[in-house]
């Protein structure tokens, strides 16, 4: 008996199925990958996610496992070497959105003690079950403050999709084996 799954994670590859099953609205607070996951909802903008998710590897190797410290660091060189990358989106705008990022990431984490604390705090903590929408008051919220903050390529339909990347907003359908 196969399990039933959203409609977006059916007679789909597996990685996106995996991706559903393991990942997709489960709650993190492990600053690593909060900012993976920013740079990469960042870097889909205009582009599917499976295409993020294939080459999802590859980021990690060329952005230093999603380091925020070190890629808050990157200068010119590392900038060339990853529009060089082919296994990467080779967009200089994201490229230096998620060096940019990182920096406004580092400083929310100074202010607030981490990042989880700032972003989790929105919701104070609980998760927000949805019915599939692409943006909503929060994201647009969110998306407002990190702006103003100095963050780029986090309009509230990519702040949408991160939030349901890191478990804040849960939107499994109803007939899903992980609603």
């Amino acid at each position: 008996m196969t399990k039933k799954r959203c409609s977006w994670a059916s007679d789909v590859e597996d990685i996106y199925v995996r991706y559903h099953d393991d990942e997709w609205g489960v709650p993190t607070h492990d600053e690593r990958e909060l900012y993976e996951f920013l740079v990469l909802e960042s870097f889909q903008a205009g582009l599917a996610w499976i295409t993020i998710l294939k080459k999802r590897e590859n980021f990690k190797k060329a952005f230093d496992n999603f380091d925020v410290e070190k890629v808050a660091e990157y200068g010119e060189d590392k900038i060339s070497e990853l529009l060089s990358n082919e296994g990467i989106i080779r967009h200089r705008g994201k490229i230096n959105a998620a060096i940019n990022n990182a920096q406004v990431f580092i400083a929310i984490q100074n202010e607030y003690g981490s990042f989880d604390k700032y972003i989790w705090g929105f919701t104070e903590g609980e998760i927000i079950k949805a019915e599939y929408l692409t943006e909503s008051e929060l994201s647009s919220e969110i998306s407002k403050d990190l702006k103003k903050r100095g963050m780029k390529f986090v309009g509230p339909t990519i702040i949408y999709s991160y939030l349901e990347a890191i478990g804040i907003i849960d939107n499994h359908q109803k007939d899903c084996f992980k609603y």
